[in-house]
């Protein structure tokens, strides 16, 4: 989410009421654009070593080298049938998360 931008505005919005943190905002935001804004928690910031710019740098990856990680996202969700409804943020937020969850847990990595 660009600094200024309508999301990340949202965002702010949601992370100025009481008991929402930054976790809750993110999912509450992707939950609402699931083909727009990724999930973003402790464990995703972890894996990918606490990215400033998230959002931008996956929108980067999904469109460089002729859309390729897409591609791999797109092949991946018809492989284990998923429905056509299920987006390509949404399965890289899954790949990630399943891929560093246990090691997370384990190593109590803090993610933020």
């Amino acid at each position: 989410m660009a600094e200024g931008s309508p999301a990340h505005t949202a965002w702010r919005v949601l992370c100025d009421q009481p008991g929402i943190g930054w976790v809750t905002a993110g999912k509450l935001l992707a939950r609402k654009r699931p083909r727009l804004l990724p999930v973003c928690d402790q464990v995703v910031r972890c894996v990918l070593g606490r990215p400033k710019s998230f959002g931008l740098d996956l929108h980067g990856a999904l469109r460089a080298d002729n859309q390729a990680l897409h591609c791999d996202l797109m092949a991946l969700r018809q492989s284990v049938d998923l429905p056509a409804t299920v987006s390509a943020l949404r399965v890289c937020d899954v790949v990630l998360w399943m891929h560093h969850r246990t090691d997370h847990q384990q190593r109590s990595c803090i993610g933020t």
